[in-house]
């Protein structure tokens, strides 16, 4: 059958781009390496593969190598004026703690003197002006064209929330959205800024794609629990970010284990060393754990942080402790 896939493709395209035929299930998958989509050789090969005994569906999946000239055409970058170095701050799936995360990182790196700012583009759920401190205030524009960042502990910011009703969903499509982010991003008056931490959308989708393809990103973290099926999805996080060519800065991992304020017991809820393991497994860096507790989530939630709210705090340190890492890597 295999063989028999290969003969069909090859009538298409050069034997030496098919990098991978897997089937399973009656589906085929087709990798193609170094190969520019032609949208109408697809459709022909799909339809003849499809007239095999046992084939259901087919995929081409159309790749390139880093040694490769590109055949995509260059994809223009959006502008951040004033801004060195900005890292994404990502997650395979939601309810990881990616945005406390993302807060307390930035912070932790105002107070390493860096000059921060933090950009929420967490755009169906932003909760930065939540843990920031500045929900229900509105951007001020001088001249009608930019906003001015908001200025709240040190670090400036700026969110779709401050424009939007929180209670009401915004129902846009992945162009729409982006174009959104692109306007909010490019039009605030940021300033001298070191390091711009994102907090990105959860997921692995169009708008987060987009994005690192359209900014010059310095590098990526990736935020998971230690659970089996959170670092599934922070697996498809890190592959995502290489295929686009963003360097993996490491993988932190939330909600690692809890302490019983009463007994002093750890209690390893989510499981044990799991986004360490997978650290070692994708070979990239292991940024530190972040402790399950009642004081991250509820200082959070009342617009002061635990970085802010309890700096000498174990919690406090291992998120400092992360930004120096990360510090010494953009370095």
């Amino acid at each position: 059958m295999e063989s028999q896939i290969k003969d069909i493709v090859a009538a298409y395209f050069s034997k030496d781009s098919i990098e991978n035929i897997g089937i399973f299930n009656g589906r085929v998958i087709i990798t193609l390496q170094n190969t520019a989509e032609d949208q109408v050789k697809t459709a022909e090969i799909e339809k003849k593969i499809k007239e095999l005994p046992g084939i259901d569906k087919v995929s081409l999946i159309y790749t390139k190598t880093k040694e490769a000239p590109s055949l995509q055409p260059e994809i223009e970058k959006w502008l951040v004026r004033n801004v060195r170095k900005i890292v994404a701050v990502a997650s395979g799936k939601g309810g990881v703690g990616k945005s406390t995360t993302a807060v307390n990182l930035a912070l932790a790196l105002a107070k390493l003197g860096q000059k921060v700012a933090l950009f929420d583009a967490d755009i169906y759920g932003p909760s930065i002006p939540t843990m920031l401190g500045f929900e229900g205030i509105a951007p001020i524009s001088y001249d009608g064209k930019t906003f001015e960042a908001f200025e709240f502990h040190c670090i400036k910011s700026m969110s779709i929330g401050t424009l939007v009703d929180r209670s009401q969903p915004l129902i846009w499509r992945g162009s729409k959205a982006c174009g959104a982010i692109e306007q909010l991003l490019t039009d605030t008056n940021w300033g001298e800024i070191d390091i711009m931490v994102i907090d990105m959308p959860p997921g692995t989708g169009d708008i987060q794609i987009t994005m690192s393809q359209r900014l010059s990103l310095s590098g990526a973290v990736i935020v998971s629990t230690p659970q089996d099926i959170a670092l599934i999805d922070a697996v498809k996080g890190v592959n995502m970010f290489r295929r686009v060519e963003v360097p993996i800065l490491g993988i932190i991992e939330n909600m690692s284990y809890y302490i019983c304020p009463h007994c002093g017991m750890r209690a390893d809820i989510f499981g044990h060393e799991g986004a360490k393991t997978t650290s070692a497994e994708l070979n990239v860096p292991f940024l530190g754990e972040i402790p399950l507790h009642m004081d991250i989530r509820t200082n959070a939630d009342n617009g002061t942080p635990i970085v802010l709210s309890a700096p000498e705090s174990p919690h406090s340190k291992a998120y400092l402790d992360i930004a120096q890492k990360l510090l010494d890597q953009l370095k």
